[in-house]
Order: C-alpha cells, then sequence, then structure tokens
C-alpha cells in the first residue's frame, strides 16, 4: 500500500467513526449539547403574573424551567400541587431555584430567627419536589474583617445547608463581582469565584455549590478555564445576562445590566459553553436588572427575554 493510499483509506474510516475531517456533519456530532433547562422567572425579570401565567407563557415561548413561588407553595393543598405538578410534567418542565428567605448577613437576632422558620420552609420545598435554593453573598462589609466576615458567613451557612440537607435540598451561593460593590464599605469580602471556592469548602457539607452569574463571572475578570475547574453537581442554578457599552470592567455597576447578547461585552459564548463543556444540567435564568425591558407589556418582555436567551445559546452551542 503506497503512502497516499493509507492516507485515504485511514481517512475515510475515520469519516464513519465520527472522528475525521473537521467542519464535517459527523464532527459536528461529537459536539456536547447543552443539558440545562432555560428558566423563565417573573421575579427576575419583574413581571407580574400568577403560577398558571407562568406556566402558559413559559410553554409559549419556549422556556423549560420556571422559577417556584412561596406565594403559591405555601397556599397549595397537596391536590392543587399535585394537578400542577402533572401539568409541569406534560410541558415538560422542571423547577428552578427559589431565594432563601433565612438573612445570614445581619446580627445573630435577625439569623437566629430566620433559622427558625427554614425548617418550615424546607418542608414545604420537599412537599414540592423543589430541589435548588441559592442566596448571595454581600461583597464587603463595614466593620467585620475579611477573616471575621469568613467565619461568620461559614458558620451560619453551614446551618442553613444542615436544614436544607435534611430535605433534599442543595444550596447554591454567588459571589457579588463588580468592584464598585466589593470596593464600597472598608473590608471587601468575597468577590470571586476562586474565594468563593474557599468559602464553600470552609462549610463543609456536600448539598453546598455556587449559583453563577455571567455578570460577576464578568467582573471577577474570570474566563471560560474558571467555570472548568468546576463540576456539574456543584452548579445549582445560573443567571445570564450582558453589560453596557463604553463603561469599563471596574466601574459597571451591579443593577444596570442588559439581555444576554445585547452589547456583547460580557463573553456569552464563552460562559454557555463551559457550562456545556463541563454538563452542567440545571436551569440558567436571565436576570437582566433592566428598566427599558420592565417598561415593556409583560408578555412582551417574556418574549424578548426567550428571544435573547435562545440567540444566546445558538451561540454557545455553534462552538
Amino acid at each position: 500500500m503506497t503512502r497516499r493510499n493509507f492516507i485515504q483509506t485511514t481517512t475515510a474510516g475515520l469519516a464513519t467513526l465520527g472522528l475525521g475531517i473537521p467542519g464535517s456533519q459527523a464532527a459536528d456530532s461529537l459536539k456536547p449539547k447543552r443539558k440545562f433547562s432555560l428558566c423563565l422567572s417573573f421575579r427576575l425579570l419583574g413581571v407580574p403574573g400568577d403560577e398558571h401565567q407562568l406556566l402558559d407563557w413559559a410553554a409559549k415561548y419556549g422556556f423549560e424551567s420556571i422559577e417556584p413561588a412561596m406565594s403559591f407553595l405555601d397556599k397549595a393543598s397537596d391536590n392543587d400541587l399535585r394537578e400542577y405538578r402533572q401539568q409541569m410534567k406534560s410541558k415538560n418542565f422542571t423547577w428552578a431555584a427559589i431565594d432563601l428567605p433565612t438573612e445570614f448577613r445581619r446580627s445573630d437576632a435577625e439569623f437566629e430567627r430566620g433559622m427558625q422558620l427554614l425548617p418550615a420552609f424546607a418542608k414545604t420545598l420537599q412537599r414540592a419536589e423543589v430541589t435548588r435554593v441559592t442566596t448571595w453573598i454581600m461583597p464587603s462589609d463595614r466593620s467585620l474583617t475579611y477573616l471575621a466576615n469568613f467565619r461568620m458567613n461559614a458558620r451560619r451557612l453551614r446551618e442553613v445547608a444542615r436544614v436544607l440537607g435534611d430535605h433534599g435540598i442543595h444550596l447554591g451561593v454567588e459571589y457579588v463581582g463588580p468592584k464598585t460593590a466589593w470596593a464600597s464599605s472598608r473590608y471587601p469580602f468575597v468577590h470571586t469565584l476562586a474565594e468563593a471556592k474557599e468559602l464553600v469548602a470552609e462549610i463543609g457539607r456536600e448539598n453546598v455549590g455556587y449559583n453563577l452569574d455571567s455578570w460577576h463571572w464578568y467582573t471577577a475578570e474570570e474566563s471560560r478555564a474558571d467555570l472548568l475547574t468546576l463540576r456539574p453537581d456543584q452548579v445549582v442554578m445560573c443567571h445570564l445576562n450582558d453589560a453596557p457599552k463604553g463603561v469599563p470592567v471596574g466601574q459597571q455597576v451591579d443593577n444596570r445590566r442588559e439581555l444576554p447578547c445585547a452589547t456583547g461585552v460580557i463573553d456569552v459564548k464563552g460562559f454557555l459553553g463551559g457550562l456545556i463543556e463541563i454538563g452542567y444540567e440545571g436551569p440558567v435564568a436571565c436576570e437582566p436588572f433592566n428598566q427599558e425591558l420592565r417598561k415593556l407589556p409583560s408578555e412582551q418582555a417574556v418574549s424578548t427575554v426567550a428571544t435573547a436567551m435562545k440567540q444566546a445559546c445558538e451561540l454557545a452551542e455553534a462552538g
């Protein structure tokens, strides 16, 4: 067999196995596909509506998971909840995460009051089969040094995680990245993924992971490589958004954001691509903090967000 014949035969065989020619359909089929779900959250969008409107619009505009609301879960009878869960399953919807109600960032008294109510909250979530809760870390403090703040957060969140874990619930903690936030008080605190990892390790509970946000990932000046250090089961929830143009990263302000892919300032492709690469299977919700979006009629706002999120996914999946 000549060298040329060997190369031709080998290339044909690899193409048959889907391992060969770059750009071929076989090669495209090997690209990892997203496993995460697009989540509709009325709360994050500032859209009014009840649990039934949430289901209807989520189905109409192609979402795949929905944010639970305690206002519904608290009042729902077992039969109401059973019927609602059946509707969700018929539309292939899953639950996304819900906010932690326990105030752990302030005084001991406030924390203890919150802890007294936490078991009932966790029991309600367990009854509804909600398994994800998220919260965020204050990125600075006026009086606590980094170490004192670290110890307090670790101790309190360990107690929170213990109660949630007893009911089969995972806790995702979110670091806040903008310099305008962590430099706003005397003592900066956790504001990067690396620091969040240290805090989660100190908490030491298997049901504690991360709530990732493309905004904080960008303002912390992180990259796709940082996301690839995580296992998919460590990620509880994700938020997606873009940033205003013409503002240096160190001057970005947390409540002034844009829809995904609106400006291209945030590398949405890199962020979602990282989630795809690690095999993240949970919910991704849009959190734009955008006043122009909130001025739109509610259904138009939902439709606009759906279009932006799908565009972001298509960009990430294209590789």
